[in-house]
C-alpha cells in the first residue's frame, strides 16, 4: 500500500495551487496590451514602466523622436522587450488616427488598456489667454483623450476586457490658480470618464480617472520655486508634492483584473489636499 498517496491531501494541494494562480492573475497584466500617450516624460514615463513591470505589452507615443528612441532603448535594456513607440502629436487629429492604425496593426485589432496621459498647460491669468492658447490646451488635453477613446473603442471591445484610464488633475476637482483652460479640460475629462463608464459597460470596457496634485514632472517643475513649494506643503497634509511613481501605481491598479468592479471613478492622488479642512494648514 502506498502510504504517500492521500487523495484528500492531493486535492487540497491542487486547490491551493489553483487559488494561488488565480491570485497571481488578478495582480498581473501578462498577455495584455496597452497604449499610453505622452510616455517619455513625467507621469507618462512612470506609467509605461509600471505597466511593463506587470507584464503588459506597451505602445507609447511622443512628439520628440530622439526622446522616444532613447526611452525605448532604456526600457529594452531593463529587460522589457514588449515596448514599442510612435512619433505622434496628440493635438493633431490626423496623427491620432495614424497612431491608432499602428496600434491596431501591432496588436491584431485588440487593445486591453488605453491611458490618456498626454497633456499640457500654459499658466497665466485668465484674461491673458489668446485664442491659440486655449485651442492648443483643449486639443492636447481633452480632444485627444476624447478622440482616442472613440478610435480605441472597437479594439477595447474586441479584447473582451477593456480599460481606459484618464490622467486628469486636482485642478479638475477644485479651483487652482494655475490655468483656467487647463482646469476646464481636466474637469471635462472627469465627466467623460463617468459617461463612458456607463455607456460602454455593456461592452466590458471600464473607464476610470486619476487626478494628481502637484507632481515632480517636467511640466510642473517650472512652478516649483521655494515660495510656491512652501504654499503647497502648507496645504497638503502629507507635506510634500508627489513623485511620478506614486501616480503611476494608481493608474496601474485601475488596469489590473483586481480592479474589475471599479468603473466611473476618479481617484485623487493628492496627499490629502482635496479633503483638507479649514483647521489644517
Amino acid at each position: 500500500m502506498d502510504t504517500n498517496t492521500n487523495p484528500k491531501k492531493k486535492n487540497h494541494t491542487q486547490m491551493e495551487e489553483t487559488e494561488s494562480k488565480k491570485g497571481k492573475e488578478r495582480w498581473s497584466l501578462h498577455g495584455m496590451t496597452a497604449l499610453v500617450t505622452g510616455g517619455t516624460k513625467g507621469i507618462g514615463y512612470a506609467v509605461v514602466e509600471e505597466l511593463l513591470s506587470f507584464g503588459a505589452a506597451v505602445h507609447t507615443c511622443a512628439r520628440n523622436e530622439a526622446e522616444l528612441r532613447s526611452c525605448l532603448e532604456r526600457w529594452r535594456g531593463m529587460g522589457y522587450p514588449l515596448v514599442t513607440g510612435s512619433v505622434c502629436d496628440v493635438s493633431s487629429r490626423e496623427q491620432r488616427e495614424q497612431l491608432m492604425n499602428e496600434v491596431a496593426s501591432l496588436y491584431a485589432g485588440k487593445l486591453n488598456i488605453l491611458v490618456n496621459n498626454a497633456g499640457t498647460n500654459i499658466p497665466k491669468p485668465t484674461t491673458e489667454y489668446s485664442e491659440e492658447d486655449v485651442a492648443h490646451i483643449w486639443a492636447t488635453n481633452f480632444e485627444s483623450a476624447f478622440h482616442l477613446s472613440q478610435l480605441s473603442y472597437p479594439l477595447l471591445k474586441e479584447s473582451g476586457r477593456g480599460s481606459i484610464v484618464f490622467v486628469s488633475s486636482v485642478a479638475g476637482v477644485v479651483a487652482t490658480p494655475y490655468g483656467t483652460p487647463y482646469s476646464g479640460t481636466k474637469g471635462a475629462m472627469i465627466q467623460l470618464t463617468k459617461n463612458l463608464a456607463c455607456e460602454w459597460a455593456k461592452d466590458h470596457i471600464r473607464a476610470n480617472c486619476v487626478a494628481p496634485w502637484f507632481t515632480r514632472t517636467p511640466l510642473a517643475d517650472p512652478l516649483f520655486d521655494e515660495q510656491t513649494l512652501a504654499k503647497i506643503r502648507s496645504r497638503t497634509p502629507l507635506g510634500r508634492i508627489a513623485e511620478a511613481e506614486e501616480v503611476s501605481s494608481a493608474v496601474a491598479f485601475l488596469c489590473l483584473p483586481a480592479a474589475s468592479y471599479i468603473t466611473g471613478q476618479t481617484i485623487t492622488v493628492d496627499g490629502g489636499v482635496t479633503i483638507n479642512g479649514f483647521f489644517f494648514n
